[in-house]
């Protein structure tokens, strides 16, 4: 009989949006006439805009003709969008990251676990907790870990944990470890780190020479000109860190699909020989065999993004949430909640109130409000008590979201 990889039955949770998924369903069938507004999964609402769809539109006529046809793209992307990138993302922010380093693939949530496929299974690793579950996740189902125990940490991994007391910023390993991965500005608590705080996590690196994961899926939604957009900003990042981006919420790509990965040439991992080994090229050998590269189309749809008329339109679209993501905060903030985030993050990170646990929380904003989010338990141990609020939805459903959130609490 075939075997199968012992790690996922570690797994015995679910993954956490689809449990979200199974309990808004059954509520919904046993109340067929709820109207049930969605603040949950971080998904997009707004239409793609004018400049990108017209971009799209004319790839299509493109593949329609023989003359102007594309079979099989480069796996790392086209030139003209990881130039693109590398300009308008880094250079202009006087970042030294080359069109060469930089991978197009069909999200970050994708390439945030297929890194693990480039590395070996005996590293340390450190996670944020609270924090985005597909880190955890993958590790485990990479067998990086032990079982979990019972709060759902698992074993072999270090937590740091980010609570009230430190603004939800993990302070550093008392331990060494191998890899860390790092959100900012960070899912689920919306909270960023500051130019300091990033060099603190260089300079760890640095000198025990760790690899940083840097998701920075949302550095779109910062409006702090004080706060980094990219970990490259940091001097001798490129030496220890990989940035992983997303079109997704920026210009409204989660059902579209396009990121990317930035791994510098420079970047280096050891073989169990002890000889250096280009992580760069092994990320481009790993995408070369098992990856056949984004969609034409939809990197045409990316690279207008960074015309001026696509940069204006991408503005709006980021202000359009933030805006939502402030009436959140704000109105949530006159009934007494603790509020954390929404400011530079378009999630809102919110106390429970009379200390109810995380689902708790859910079960009564859905079944009193017809309202779902986040339980903050979904994503670590240390999210237990909070809760997150997506400010991706229509204005209209923000509203009316909030409305009845005040009225139930």
């Amino acid at each position: 009989m075939v075997q199968i990889n012992q790690h996922y039955l570690k797994l015995k949770a679910g993954y956490l949006f689809p449990e979200i998924g199974r309990r808004v369903t059954a509520f919904a069938q046993a109340n067929p006439s709820a109207k049930i507004i969605r603040l949950g999964i971080g998904d997009v609402t707004e239409p793609l805009t004018p400049s990108i769809v017209a971009a799209m539109h004319a790839a299509v006529d493109e593949m329609a003709k023989r003359d102007s046809f594309k079979g099989y793209g480069p796996e790392q992307g086209y030139a003209f969008l990881r130039e693109a990138v590398a300009q308008h993302d880094f250079q202009s922010r006087g970042v030294d990251v080359s069109a060469d380093e930089i991978f197009i693939s069909d999200g970050s949530k994708c390439d945030t676990g297929n890194i693990l496929d480039i590395f070996g299974s005996d590293n340390r690793i450190a996670i944020s907790d609270p924090v985005y579950p597909v880190y955890v996740d993958t590790n485990v189902m990479a067998g990086h870990t032990g079982p979990a125990d019972e709060s759902g940490r698992f074993g072999g991994l270090v937590y740091l944990v980010g609570n009230e007391a430190n603004g939800f910023v993990p302070d550093l390993p008392t331990e060494r470890v191998d890899m860390i991965y790092l959100c900012y500005p960070n899912n689920p608590t919306g909270t960023v780190a500051s130019r300091e705080t990033l060099a603190r996590w260089v300079e760890y690196a640095r000198q025990n020479k760790s690899l940083i994961l840097f998701d920075a899926a949302y550095e779109a939604f910062i409006s702090d000109p004080s706060i980094p957009h990219s970990i490259f900003e940091i001097p001798g990042a490129k030496d220890v860190a990989i940035e992983f981006r997303s079109f997704s919420k920026s210009i409204g790509f989660t059902g579209v699909r396009c990121g990317l990965t930035v791994v510098p040439k420079q970047l280096m991992g050891t073989a169990p020989g002890g000889e250096s080994v280009s992580i760069h090229q092994l990320w481009n050998r790993r995408q070369s065999t098992k990856f056949n590269g984004a969609s034409y189309v939809v990197q045409k749809g990316a690279a207008a993004a960074y015309t001026d008329q696509g940069k204006a339109e991408m503005r709006g679209l980021v202000d359009f949430y933030m805006t939502n993501a402030r009436l959140l905060r704000e109105g949530l903030g006159r009934v007494g909640i603790r509020v954390f985030g929404g400011v530079n993050a378009p999630y809102v990170w919110i106390k429970t109130p009379n200390n109810l646990g995380s689902w708790e929380f859910f079960d009564l904003l859905l079944s009193k409000a017809n309202v779902v989010g986040t339980p903050g338990s979904g994503f670590g141990a240390a999210g237990e008590g909070y809760f997150r609020l997506s400010a991706f939805n229509s204005r209209a459903n923000v509203e009316e979201a909030l409305e009845r959130i005040q009225k139930v609490l």
